[in-house]
C-alpha cells in the first residue's frame, strides 16, 4: 500500500465535500479517491477493471417460495439425484 499526500483545487474539494455529505453512509476520502482512480485508470486501459458478479434471475422463477431459505435442502436433493 502506498501513502500519498494530495492538494485539491477548491472546486474539487468543495464538490468532494458535497458528495460525501450527500451520502447516507458517508465514505472516507480514501474510498472516494480510490474508486475515482480505479475508474479513471480502468477506462484508459491502465488497470484491469473489476466486474461485479451478477446472477440473472429466471423470468419464471422456480415455482417454489422457500428456495432462499431452503437452498441447502434443494441442492442436496439435486446432488443425490445426480448420483443415481
Amino acid at each position: 500500500m502506498k501513502r500519498a499526500t494530495m492538494t485539491l483545487p477548491d472546486d474539487l474539494a468543495e464538490a468532494l465535500e458535497k458528495y460525501v455529505q450527500s451520502q447516507e453512509a458517508p465514505p472516507t476520502l480514501t474510498t472516494v479517491v480510490q474508486a475515482a482512480l480505479r475508474q479513471y485508470l480502468g477506462e484508459r486501459g491502465f488497470l484491469k477493471v473489476r466486474r461485479n458478479f451478477g446472477i440473472t434471475p429466471s423470468p419464471h422463477g422456480s415455482g417454489r417460495i422457500d428456495v432462499s431459505q431452503e437452498h441447502d435442502r434443494y441442492l442436496a436433493k439435486a446432488e443425490h439425484g445426480a448420483r443415481k
